[in-house]
């Protein structure tokens, strides 16, 4: 039988009763946008800086987007930052995150002297085309005589998916606008499929079959040699790349550039490569950071021979212009997994299958978003698209 002191501790007072009361009838779903409106109020604040400035870039595009000769120059100023800045961990990421001790500038005459190279000899043999012949696959073989506002402002919205951290390809955000037909996006589209399968596959077989002896590589300190060996491998990594992906730059100007317009062209890429390396590579760059044993020379180079032999793969396959980032997505991909399943990985830290797979989903998931925005900006650009589509449903 309960005493009276104990009966008197399990009665609550009012105020108890009240709160309880409280919590029972509390709207949790409005707690949860309450978190949500914080975040991107603290997001807004953060980025508050970047965001005037992207807004002052979009008006300068609508101001200036019916003049085609400065929607030109403008276009192409805004897609060869963009562009270099979200490609960056695909190319030159590993090469960062492995020479994070080394002076920004040493990288940068390193990196900006291979692009004059690569673009002035592309430049010379294929008589002013700086693509490598990639525009002239059918739907990009003839430049822009005028613009729409999208496709001036195309790479500002690229600008605002890197500062989100989003892997996004930039050769759908870039390359649709200006794609004269829906044939010339499914093309691009097609390999970059192939691309991103033949890649995780490639990656799986390579650091399964090659565990033991990838394995070893990363075991003690590494010998200096492998520094020089990773900037050969870079080197050649980015020389391939540009060879790709220097499309995405281009579309804005015409197919054959006269000596000012290579120099016009090329001094501005490189001293935006400048900027970048000057910033590390910027937010975008935890992509790979994020990723096992990538700051170590020897995994590094390892990652970025085998990118190099795949585009080179693809470099000779045709010339259709197609998304590296989702061949580099891939490749990330299938080493994560192989890394993680295979017991041989002593070296490297294992990580739950979930994480992995999630880790993998959400930079597939990202580009995935990255090629509806595309599309959607493809469509609402060009006329021949629209009235393709609207055939299909008569």
């Amino acid at each position: 039988m309960p005493t009276g002191k104990s009966s008197k501790k399990q009665k609550k007072s009012p105020k108890e009763n009240s709160l309880l009361i409280n919590l029972l009838n509390m709207d949790f779903s409005s707690v949860l946008i309450g978190r949500r409106y914080r975040i991107l109020r603290l997001f807004l604040w953060k980025e508050r800086q970047f965001l005037q400035t992207i807004i002052i870039f979009f008006i300068i595009a609508g101001i200036f987007y019916p003049y085609p000769t400065v929607a030109m120059w403008l276009g192409f100023a805004f897609a060869g930052y963009s562009a270099i800045a979200n490609d960056s961990i695909q190319t030159i990421g590993t090469f960062l995150a492995s020479n994070f001790d080394k002076k920004w500038w040493v990288l940068w005459i390193y990196i900006g002297g291979i692009f004059l190279i690569t673009m002035t000899v592309g430049w010379i043999i294929y008589d002013g085309d700086v693509s490598f012949q990639r525009l002239q696959s059918k739907g990009f073989d003839k430049a822009p005589e005028s613009f729409n506002f999208l496709q001036v402002a195309s790479p500002l919205v690229l600008l605002i998916l890197t500062r989100l951290r989003m892997p996004v390809s930039t050769t759908f955000l870039l390359l649709s606008t200006f794609s004269a037909t829906s044939t010339g996006i499914i093309g691009v589209a097609q390999k970059s499929l192939f691309g991103y399968l033949i890649a995780f596959v490639v990656s799986i077989l390579v650091w399964l079959i090659f565990a033991k002896g990838i394995n070893n590589l990363n075991k003690g300190k590494a010998h200096g040699v492998w520094t020089a060996i990773q900037w050969i491998t870079s080197g050649l990594l980015w020389a391939v790349w540009l060879m790709q992906d220097a499309a995405n730059i281009a579309v804005f100007l015409p197919r054959k550039l006269s000596v000012g317009e290579f120099l016009a062209f090329s001094l501005y890429i490189f001293l935006g490569l400048g900027l970048l390396l000057y910033f590390r590579g910027g937010k975008i760059q935890n992509i790979i950071n994020e990723k096992s044993a990538v700051k170590d020379v020897r995994g590094a180079t390892v990652i970025d021979f085998v990118y190099s032999m795949i585009l080179i793969f693809f470099q000779n396959l045709s010339k259709v212009p197609m998304s590296t980032t989702w061949v580099f997505l891939g490749l990330l991909a299938g080493r994560e997994i192989a890394m993680n399943l295979s017991p041989k990985y002593t070296t490297v830290k294992k990580r739950k299958l979930g994480f992995v797979f999630r880790l993998v989903g959400r930079d597939a998931l990202f580009a995935l978003i990255g090629l509806v925005i595309s599309v959607l900006m493809a469509i609402a650009v060009n006329r021949s698209i629209q009235e393709e589509i609207i055939s299909l449903f008569r």
